[in-house]
């Protein structure tokens, strides 16, 4: 894989934010974002803990895609409270993502606000996602194409990036949003998997406070170097062709999937992850 480090500023106006990074579709890490959050000071681990802690929380891991484990489905529960012990004690695969904020602990709202980067960001879906120390996400990139603006708190967490152009060099699975899971982007074997030698894309290391842009449809793999937590703000895509790849994908894919998941059971999983490898040009 080529990847480039992605460009770093200490602040940005939201005119140059519009011209060098939104229109041109480019990534970008805002280093001393400034929105006069009280988050930036308020929020770690340990915050959560005490606001949150009596909460349930779904917890997920890096388990590959299994039909009896149903769709979406997590892997395991326990409290806030238990999960931040449990995190800070030792390393674990076990991944909180999706946690809608205003749902889940409304008094969180107060320490955020929503800023003005020249595009209209979504209001009711502010998502939390949390991490022990070496957890990652499967590659992927989200199901709506959105613009997406990623907030971390605590610790450091490695984030690599592709653009949609580089699908062809990716390994991805027919009908679903991911690569196939056996890949390590953070370290992959490029014998076993020779096309991503061929792929291009960006990496960077997210520090608390720090805020990374996703453009549309963007693929994304996230590790957490230590344990920690990040904010995801989004906005609708504005390119025509990419609402239109969200909407197919809302509607159509998702809904196909499922259907085919019920009738074929693992045997679709495992076709899926053939034709990945079968798909992709080397």
């Amino acid at each position: 894989m080529k990847l480039v480090e992605i460009t770093r500023v200490k602040s940005i106006s939201k005119q140059d934010f519009i011209a060098s990074y939104l229109k041109p579709q480019i990534p970008v890490v805002i280093e001393a974002f400034d929105g006069n959050w009280a988050a930036h000071s308020k929020w770690s681990l340990d915050y959560m803990k005490e606001i949150a802690g009596d909460k349930m929380v779904p917890l997920y891991d890096n388990r590959p895609v299994q039909h009896k484990d149903g769709f979406n489905e997590p892997h395991a529960t326990m409290k806030m409270a238990a999960y931040v012990d449990l995190l800070k004690k030792k390393p674990t695969k076990f991944r909180i993502f999706l946690w809608n904020v205003l749902k889940e602990v409304p008094v969180l709202q107060k320490d955020f606000s929503y800023p003005d980067f020249g595009i209209r960001l979504l209001r009711k879906v502010p998502m939390l996602f949390f991490g022990g120390e070496n957890s990652h996400t499967f590659m992927h990139y989200d199901i709506d194409f959105a613009n997406i603006f990623h907030f971390h708190f605590e610790g450091e967490k490695e984030c690599i990036l592709f653009s949609q152009s580089q699908n062809k060099y990716l390994y991805k699975v027919p009908h679903s949003l991911i690569t196939h899971e056996s890949i390590d982007f953070s370290n992959p074997d490029l014998e076993k998997w020779p096309a991503l030698k061929k792929a291009n894309g960006y990496s960077t290391i997210l520090k608390h406070g720090e805020v990374l842009y996703m453009p549309e449809g963007y693929w994304h793999y996230m590790k957490y170097n230590t344990p920690g937590f990040s904010m995801s703000l989004r906005a609708l895509a504005r390119n025509p062709l990419n609402l239109t790849r969200a909407a197919y994908n809302i509607f159509v894919m998702r809904h196909f999937d499922v259907l085919m998941r019920k009738l074929k059971g693992q045997n679709w999983i495992d076709w899926k992850n053939r034709k990945s490898i079968e798909r992709t040009k080397v």
